[in-house]
């Protein structure tokens, strides 16, 4: 039988060293090696003979398990899924601590276990008893879940070997640790040795695995990048936490979307969905440099309000500020409004805000960020039934953006009447649309 050890591989040259050592002497470069499994050849009998156990098949004879989806019961989990569960996918679910990570896994656990098969909870961070108070918080106290309190890979295993189960939650993969490597929980070793024997019992029996995973001061999912490219699908969590919004956002999906977005809010009894929201303020709209627009995230439409301020200056350089956009795009916005629409901006500090926390990585707020800039800088303030939609170029035209006509029936919905466009939009409701071309004649109109 093969005997399994253990060596250290410099993650930046490939230099393999029997133990961790600080300086790979290789390449110089510090903490770079991490542990991994390797299979050894038995000590007699010569070289090891690959027996394969898989042969080819036709494609026209395969039965994808990827038809198969089982819903969640959370419509919005669902939406950015893709449209539910897919038998023997590997989903990893990233966010700051509290914000709602195990929450969501409990409640999707405890609907998946009404019927819909057997569901094995794997908390390596509270013991049952706490999972219990949380369940009955969350009004699923007497659910049919299987519970594991443990920190070791190889008591997951042993539990699936003994029993069979549909769907395994593992909260969270940092605090499992495999006794086949000498490395502590939540190494880069041990999180990737641990993702990949999960990935291989979720293809080879079609169970469903869904991983919560820790993320970095930076906001990214701790541990190797090469954990998001094991797993089928990556959802990561973001959320105002003044406000208790959650939005779950799929940056990856092998079975759906990867733009979809959904929509929670953090309440006593958990995670609440909310269909129809909007990111605009209805607050008093008598103030200049607030601007609704409507935004599209996946196939939904969402409008936000995008604020400015627009002040003199008190330094010799002028500064810029933006959250929820990107600075080099409202840079690139200032620039075009000096050079193409005469306003000169150079002797005032500007500042942009998403309201809400959402963010905007789509260029068709680029109309609405210049009017919200224009009408802080002017003290006008914009009517509230009126947005701004289009994509401002460095030639100072504006030009059309994709899925207009969702875009205005969510603002129709919204009670906006009057658009500015860069072209016409056939519209069942009756509305005021005033083309929009360029910079300076939207200026002028102003």
């Amino acid at each position: 039988m093969a005997k399994k050890k253990s060596r250290y591989v410099c993650q930046s040259c490939g230099y393999v060293s029997p133990g961790w050592i600080g300086k790979c002497p290789e390449c110089s470069s510090w903490s770079s090696f991490v542990e991994e499994v390797e299979e050894s050849a038995p000590s007699a009998g010569g070289k090891k003979i690959h027996e394969p156990n898989v042969s080819a098949v036709n494609l026209r004879e395969v039965r994808g398990l990827e038809t198969e989806r089982t819903k969640t019961g959370i419509g919005e989990l669902d939406q950015v899924l893709g449209g539910g569960l897919v038998k023997g996918s590997v989903i990893l679910v990233g966010g700051e601590p509290g914000i709602g990570k195990s929450t969501i896994m409990l409640q999707s656990a405890g609907i998946l276990s009404g019927g819909r098969g057997r569901v094995l909870y794997v908390s390596g961070e509270e013991s049952a008893a706490q999972i219990k108070l949380r369940a009955e918080r969350l009004g699923i106290g007497t659910a049919d879940i299987s519970i594991l309190p443990t920190n070791s890979l190889e008591d997951v295993l042993s539990a699936l070997d003994k029993e069979r189960f549909d769907y395994v939650v593992m909260d969270s993969i940092q605090t499992v640790s495999s006794a086949e490597l000498n490395s502590a929980a939540g190494t880069v070793g041990q999180v990737r040795h641990v993702t990949y024997r999960l990935v291989e019992v979720a293809k080879g029996r079609a169970i469903t695995v869904l991983i919560v995973g820790q993320v970095t001061k930076d906001g990214y999912i701790a541990g190797p990048k090469l954990l998001e490219h094991l797993v089928d699908t990556v959802l990561y969590f973001e959320g105002d936490y003044s406000r208790g919004l959650r939005i779950l956002r799929s940056v990856k999906n092998r079975f759906g979307p990867t733009d979809e977005v959904g929509i929670f809010e953090m309440s006593d009894k958990g995670l609440i969905e909310l269909k129809n929201y909007s990111f605009a303020d209805d607050a008093d709209r008598s103030v200049s440099g607030r601007v609704n627009v409507p935004v599209i995230e996946g196939t939904r439409a969402f409008l936000v309000e995008v604020q400015a301020l627009v002040a003199p200056t008190f330094y010799q350089f002028p500064k810029r500020n933006a959250m929820g956009i990107d600075l080099n795009r409202m840079n690139m916005l200032l620039a075009v409004l000096d050079k193409k629409g005469g306003l000169n901006l150079a002797g005032s500090d500007v500042y942009i805000n998403v309201a809400g926390g959402m963010k905007i990585t789509e260029t068709s707020a680029d109309l609405a960020l210049c009017a919200a800039m224009v009408s802080s800088y002017r003290e006008r303030a914009i009517a509230p039934e009126t947005t701004f939609i289009g994509e401002v170029g460095l030639t100072g035209t504006v030009r059309p953006v994709s899925n207009m006509k969702s875009r205005v029936a969510e603002c129709y919905k919204m009670g906006i009447r009057k658009f500015y466009l860069p072209e016409k939009v056939e519209f069942d409701k009756k509305i005021e649309i005033v083309l929009t071309k360029d910079i300076s004649s939207f200026l002028d109109m102003f």
